[in-house]
């Protein structure tokens, strides 16, 4: 929101104590009150030295045909000689005047010098040269009007020194976007009074706008709806004090009407609407959603497609205006208009937001709607409107208003312990302290005993508990003042909770394992899928489609974190980065059936490299996760049906029969849609499922006391059987005494039959209470042999 000093100065005195406070100083109060200041513009910083002057003599370079010596009377001891090419001037014309030492806009410096031989002293001025040309500017020098003053500073007799403030407001402040709540910040900094804006008018034509247009409400989108008309309406240009401040307020002047429509807006905070009357044809208003798909072309001459939650105004049931945010391309002001129907009502601030950004329409008003605005400020609007109407003659205001507003907005009470505010802000502030801020923010406020009663006036709609009023306290009685304190609280203690933990310990392993952690986007491109060959039915192409994407590459929630990591390496191999180890923990979103409920969102850790790298090394990075969250009874089984990876070097891992995740070595397709000219792999594990089992406790185990016996045992089995498998059985069969199992080779050659594999175990047997015979170990190591041959054709080699 630009605010211009000088249009604030309508409202508010800029001073303090006395003295008049500077666009830089106002700024810095009000930005340690609580406003937001995005920056202080001040047009005619760069314009220094440059003064009125007359001319009292043109006559010809002696040396030069296109160039003239000009005389000034610049209100000093002598006349100012400047040599000139323009032409458009003659004698007695007063013109901006650079003399010697001065500085335009753009960084330029004038000094004296020779042109052709003769001595100039500075240079006359265009309005360009100024920084103030526009598309209607005359060529040529900048002609005063007559009896301008001379020797003057330029920016004081063109308004030039004139700065701009402009502020973020926030969305709970709706009453600030407008001059005049700004001007009632300024008013609570700076200890003044509050000029309000004239409302006042004098209806000068006899007919009545209820005998001439009747409105119709039919959606409680709409909390209040007042129109007036004005008849005799001649439609020109805005007086030159008002382009002046819609133009510093960055608002394009149009003619007198639309102006008045844009100032009050600017000024109270109320958008509104002209309508030609005579495109009412119906002599009837009516307020309702639009019909599914129906169309409607804006002002801005753009066709647009409606649908059923879009609030519209309409000539009966022909669309005249989107409610809130631009009015049609048919009905608005013309030249020849000579009749109009100022609108000022209020809509539902949420429904306005939906609407604007399915429309992919922003616009001043909608900007303003959907902070929520306060429906009692119609009225004042729609005063002020007619008021400039009459200060404009710009029209004759007909008698009457319409305005329906069936559940009005009225004040609420607060009451607040001064003892309860201080104690919540660590301060020792009076409560008649506390009163003067508060009536000094026009919150009316009264004491009883050690209670504040507070009233605040409609149009703070973020003043609703007490809390609220401690913020209005600590504002105006400055943030910097409060003193500090040490933090109070309970013998309860921070820290991470236990998922936060686990998480901590995924990281370090992973980090542990060589791996770099990455980052990325939760929304995708549908595209993804295709180029991980997902088939068209899979149920992962189910996806949660955002409404507003930043673009297509953009536009879905993520069901799988495969792409994503697969685009992280793309990204690295194609910048040539020989050897990438990547880890990323985020989240997959999985719709459910009712589309009226929020989607699953299942935490992933997903593993990505390429390089110098293999199957067992991704695993090992998965097995030293399971190891970090003390899981011991996770499985890995073949899996060679999932498209995306390569069907003979990928695994599925499940704990307690639930699957928790996949990993192997990427489909070679598939790595080459992702342009990547060698392995690469990638694992993806659901990290609820590790956390459910995860054991964290660690029980201290002393150091052996008694010897291990040491067995190695070479089978030979069908290529087929996992080594899991074998495993499993040893781990079964051997009880409490098979301390560990290792295995050292796995060998396929010519002295091995064909679809055979020899591998090769050394078993560790040990007891913690006693020293193992002979046996005992040799018992358990036959029952061990005899499971593998019976169930897995294991034979001794």
């Amino acid at each position: 929101m630009k605010i211009p000093i000088i249009w604030l100065k309508d409202y508010v005195d800029i001073e303090m104590e006395g003295k008049n406070v500077s666009p830089k100083e106002l700024a810095d109060i009000l930005t340690l009150q609580g406003s937001n200041v995005e920056e202080v513009i001040s047009s005619g910083d760069e314009i220094q030295n440059v003064i009125t002057g007359k001319l009292i003599s043109i006559e010809k370079h002696p040396d030069a045909e296109k160039l003239v010596i000009c005389m000034l009377d610049i209100n000093r001891e002598e006349e100012l000689q400047i040599v000139t090419g323009a032409d458009n001037m003659k004698v007695g014309d007063v013109v901006p005047v650079a003399i010697h030492g001065s500085s335009l806009p753009g960084g330029v410096k004038i000094k004296k010098g020779k042109l052709r031989g003769v001595v100039s002293n500075g240079m006359m001025c265009s309005e360009e040269e100024l920084g103030i040309g526009n598309e209607n500017s005359v060529h040529g020098l900048m002609i005063l009007p007559e009896g301008t003053p001379i020797g003057k500073d330029i920016k004081d007799v063109l308004g030039l020194d004139n700065s701009v403030i402009d502020f973020e407001i926030t969305s709970n402040r709706p009453d600030c976007l407008s001059l005049v709540g700004i001007a009632r910040e300024t008013v609570a900094a700076l200890k003044g009074s509050l000029r309000l804006p004239e409302t006042t008018y004098t209806p000068s034509s006899n007919e009545n706008i209820n005998d001439a247009l009747k409105v119709d409400i039919r959606d409680d989108l709409c909390s209040r709806y007042m129109a007036r008309g004005v008849r005799n309406v001649k439609i020109e240009p805005s007086p030159a004090w008002m382009q002046e401040r819609l133009h510093q307020a960055g608002v394009r002047p149009i003619n007198n009407i639309v102006d008045i429509t844009n100032f009050v807006m600017l000024e109270l905070g109320q958008p509104m609407h002209a309508f030609d009357g005579r495109e009412i044809s119906s002599s009837k208003i009516v307020v309702k959603r639009a019909e599914e798909e129906e169309k409607f072309t804006t002002l801005d001459k753009v066709e647009r497609t409606l649908n059923s939650n879009t609030l519209t105004i309409r000539n009966d049931e022909t669309i005249v205006a989107i409610a809130g945010i631009m009015g049609g391309l048919d009905s608005e002001v013309k030249e020849d208009t000579n009749y109009i129907i100022f609108e000022s009502a209020c809509f539902n601030g949420l429904n306005i937001r939906i609407s604007s950004k399915e429309l992919g329409l922003r616009t001043e008003a909608s900007g303003r709607y959907e902070k929520e605005l306060d429906p009692n400020v119609c009225a004042i609007a729609i005063d002020r409107a007619c008021n400039l109407v009459e200060e404009l003659k710009a029209g004759n205001v007909m008698e009457g208003t319409i305005d329906i507003y069936k559940n009005k907005l009225v004040e609420k009470e607060l009451k607040v312990s001064s003892t309860w505010l201080n104690g919540f802000l660590g301060t020792e502030i009076s409560i008649e302290a506390m009163k003067d801020y508060l009536d000094r923010l026009e919150l009316k406020t009264s004491i009883v005993g050690e209670d504040l009663i507070v009233t605040p006036p409609t149009f703070r709609g973020d003043i609703n508990i007490k809390e609220d009023i401690a913020e209005e306290v600590a504002r105006i009685y400055g943030y910097n003042n409060i003193p500090t304190t040490i933090i109070k609280g309970s013998n309860s203690k921070g820290g991470k909770t236990p998922k936060q933990k686990l998480e901590d310990n995924v990281i370090t392993a992973l980090i542990g394992s060589g791996l770099s952690q990455a980052i990325c986007y939760s929304f995708v491109s549908p595209k993804v899928f295709d180029k991980i060959l997902l088939p068209k039915e899979d149920n992962l192409r189910n996806t949660v489609v955002i409404k507003n994407p930043l673009g297509e590459d953009f536009s879905i929630m993520r069901t799988t974190s495969i792409p994503s990591m697969l685009e992280a390496l793309s990204r690295n191999y194609s910048r040539n980065n020989p050897k990438v180890v990547l880890f990323e923990i985020g989240k997959i979103y999985l719709p459910k059936e009712d589309i009226n409920k929020l989607p699953e969102e299942k935490i992933t850790v997903t593993l990505g490299m390429y390089g110098e790298v293999d199957y067992l090394e991704l695993k090992g990075a998965v097995e030293n996760i399971l190891a970090a969250l003390g899981i011991k009874n996770a499985k890995f089984a073949r899996e060679s049906t999932n498209p995306s990876f390569h069907p003979g070097k990928t695994a599925t891992i499940t704990i307690k029969n639930q699957l928790a995740g996949i990993l192997g070595e990427i489909h070679p397709d598939v790595a080459e849609n992702y342009e990547i000219d060698e392995r690469c792999y990638v694992a993806e594990i659901y990290l609820e499922e590790l956390y459910k089992n995860a054991e964290q406790d660690k029980n201290y185990k002393a150091l052996p006391k008694y010897p291990a016996v040491t067995r190695d045992i070479a089978l030979l089995i069908d290529e087929a059987i996992l080594v899991q498998d074998i495993e499993e059985a040893i781990n079964k069969q051997g009880g409490n005494i098979v301390e560990g199992i290792k295995l050292f080779d796995v060998y396929k050659g010519k002295q091995i039959p064909e679809g055979k594999k020899s591998v090769a175990y050394s078993i560790t047997y040990r007891l913690e209470n006693k020293t193992l015979t002979d046996e005992e170990v040799n018992k358990v190591h036959d029952k061990i042999l005899r499971t593998l041959e019976y169930k897995l054709g294991a034979q001794l080699r």
